[in-house]
């Protein structure tokens, strides 16, 4: 098994002798050694992936001095600020699906003995999470670290949400070009996951809590040695996870999944984390309904908020003890974490945290003193999403958790923007944005310009968006997503008109459109037809292939 299938035995001469060929066997006795591979995810594109060619420098000597023989290979990356708002938005969800069939593919070919992961953003954490998951070699993940938040002149502290909210503020008025400008050039200071509580860092931290990476992970800085040590000793960290055969399947189960969504629910994570923890455990062979989420907020208190829904950073929370001090708080109230859950520490979660302590009670906040008693997350059900539909509520304006109005319908986030922009969504309404979703986009794109719009017009009291697309883990407000079935698969979020009442109510959990069965059955014979958005290469593929948003948007 492992490696032994392509170097052992007189048979596998050709074999050996192209291993020599590579440069990295270099005598019959490195042949003893185990080949581990590394997947290094490094891209020139995305801010977070740019620095990653050192990381896989500083890994593959490690592991080298710990005895084994490395073989760096590449994923791809989507920078998903770069695709958004635009058609190649598209293509960063389905890239999900290429990035663990690589995974698979390189892993498989080849037979490494052990895995080292390094992602970082969006779709390439959770997209080696799941090739892992089906390869189930012994494997750790370590990932590129966040970036620093930009700070003006004044002394601000920005991120790339707040640039996104300036071209709403720019639009009504609210903020010169030359202040945009100026926005744009800080926003950004270098290299990392962007600052916030997005997807990027919500997979990362949640990679601490789940046991699939070391403490520190998630919020340990791009640019710092630190990070860099941190790497060092994950590459090491390698080879005890094979002596002790501990498997990526040994980790991930219903009670780590669990873990993982307590950490989203205390952080008020990005919505996208359901999304993929869904699909991570469909390729580990968990069972994990939606509605088990709604179980873990009740029990989790919301006791950390970062950017977009509070003014913290990353960073901040790294001050303030990072994920150690927010789990081991959690711990102090029994029956919220399963702390016997193994990791790749060699030791149980319970075990890595214990003795952490919180060092900035205004970022992480006591479980006896939370923002709110329930998590950060929740799902909602009712006749305009009978699968379900995922909000953030720690970024939902107090306000407007529950709201009952009046139904704009439209066909694409395109011409919601272009309608929110000009004027035309008024305080009180509700955005109702379909055809958005994995198949019907297809892709299910990331929803951040329009929603960023609206916060940016002054309209985050007042209004809600709904739709069976998705949102970045930089939204804020009251957006309510991935509502499943979608509109192309028979969704009733497909029969809504203008006009219509809805009511949706976040703390009940519930979302429901004002209109009879008889009057949902009369307009199912009417129903819009998906539109035809013309894609092209293997995108017409993942369309015909992709499931709903309830089971993680994973292919048949």
């Amino acid at each position: 098994m492992g490696s032994s299938t392509v170097k052992e035995g007189f048979e596998r001469a050709p074999h050996r002798s192209l291993l020599y060929a590579t440069g990295q066997v270099k005598k019959s006795d490195d042949f003893k050694k185990p080949f581990i591979g590394i997947c290094n995810s490094f891209v020139e594109i995305v801010p977070g992936h740019a620095h990653l060619n050192e990381f896989g420098r500083i890994a593959k000597a490690a592991i080298e001095e710990a005895g084994g023989i490395a073989f760096e290979f590449n994923s791809i990356g989507v920078c998903d600020g770069i695709a958004m708002g635009h058609t190649g938005m598209r293509y960063s969800l389905p890239s999900r699906e290429l990035i663990a069939d690589s995974v698979e593919t390189m892993i498989r070919a080849h037979d490494f003995d052990a895995l080292l992961c390094i992602p970082n953003c969006d779709k390439i954490t959770p997209g080696m999470l799941m090739g892992a998951m089906r390869c189930n070699i012994p494997t750790v993940f370590v990932s590129g670290g966040p970036m620093r938040a930009g700070k003006m002149d004044d002394g601000t502290a920005v991120d790339l949400i707040t640039v996104f909210e300036g071209v709403g503020k720019f639009k009504v008025g609210e903020m010169t070009e030359a202040e945009l400008e100026d926005l744009e050039q800080k926003a950004c200071p270098g290299c990392g996951s962007c600052s916030g509580m997005f997807t990027a860092n919500s997979m990362n931290c949640l990679c601490e809590a789940l046991g699939i990476a070391l403490p520190g992970n998630g919020t340990i800085l791009a640019d710092s040695d630190e990070r860099r040590d941190l790497v060092r000793r994950a590459a090491r960290q390698v080879l005890k996870v094979l002596e002790a055969d501990l498997r990526p399947r040994d980790i991930v189960t219903a009670e780590s999944i669990d873990n993982a969504f307590a950490l989203d629910m205390a952080m008020g994570g990005s919505t996208n984390t359901v999304l993929h923890t869904l699909a991570i455990a469909q390729e580990a062979g968990v069972d994990y309904p939606l509605e088990r989420l709604n179980e873990v907020s009740a029990r989790v208190p919301n006791i950390c908020k970062v950017s977009p829904s509070y003014k913290w950073h990353i960073e901040d929370v790294g001050r303030a003890g990072g994920i150690s001090a927010i789990l081991g708080e959690l711990m102090k109230r029994p029956g919220i974490l399963f702390p016997g859950c193994p990791t790749v520490t060699l030791k149980s979660l319970g075990d890595n945290v214990a003795g952490a302590e919180t060092l900035d009670t205004e970022v992480i906040k006591t479980v006896d003193a939370p923002y709110s008693p329930t998590g950060g997350l929740a799902v909602l059900f009712g006749n305009l999403a009978p699968e379900g539909a995922v909000v953030k509520e720690a970024g939902v304006d107090p306000a407007i958790l529950r709201h009952t109005g009046p139904a704009v319908v439209f066909e694409s986030e395109e011409d919601a923007m272009h309608a929110i922009l000009e004027g035309k969504v008024v305080a009180g309404e509700i955005i109702v944005i379909r055809f958005e979703g994995p198949q019907g986009g297809p892709g299910m794109r990331e929803m951040l310009a329009p929603t960023s719009a609206v916060m940016g017009a002054g309209l985050g009291a007042s209004v809600s968006l709904i739709t069976d697309g998705r949102f970045s883990g930089g939204t804020r407000g009251a957006c309510i997503g991935h509502v499943s079935p979608e509109a192309s698969q028979g969704g009733p979020i497909g029969l809504v008109r203008n006009g219509d009442t809805i009511e949706i109510d976040i703390p009940g959990r519930s979302m429901n459109l004002k209109i009879s069965e008889e009057e949902l059955a009369v307009r199912e014979k009417d129903r819009p037809a998906t539109p035809d958005r013309a894609v092209t290469g293997w995108l017409k593929r993942y369309q015909r292939l992709v499931t709903s948003a309830n089971t993680g948007a994973v292919l048949e």
